[in-house]
């Protein structure tokens, strides 16, 4: 198991940015796959981004995609997404989340972080 804690929401204007952070405890941050997801009132949580063990493979959710950049720093066990150019739809609670690569789900998420974009 491995412990999330998420960091760096708030509020911001539309076209600006802002970066979440995730800070992993535990066992083997490196063992895992990790992904922020979000959640807005009323939606479903849905899948933002993703990268894998080792930095070098990354996936977006097509409406992200060219705006939002997630990394890690092993060193530090955290997860990074930048978010740049946000619009008002990208408010919602932000959840860092990981999973063993040999895993299908992921089983181990943080408590979230609320992001609201003013228009």
């Amino acid at each position: 198991q491995v412990q999330l804690v998420e960091s760096g929401g708030g509020l911001v204007q539309a076209g600006g940015s802002l970066r979440l952070s995730c800070a992993a405890s535990g066992r083997s941050f490196s063992n895992y796959v990790m992904g922020w997801f979000r959640q807005a009132p009323g939606k479903e949580r849905e899948f933002v981004a993703l990268i894998s063990r080792s930095g070098s493979s990354t996936f977006y959710a097509d409406s992200v995609k060219g705006r939002f950049t997630i990394s890690r720093d092993s060193a530090k066990n955290t997860v990074y997404l930048q978010m740049d150019t946000l619009k008002p739809e990208d408010s919602a609670v932000y959840y860092c989340a990981a999973r063993l690569v040999s895993a299908s789900n992921y089983n181990n998420w943080g408590q979230g972080t609320q992001v609201t974009v003013s228009s």
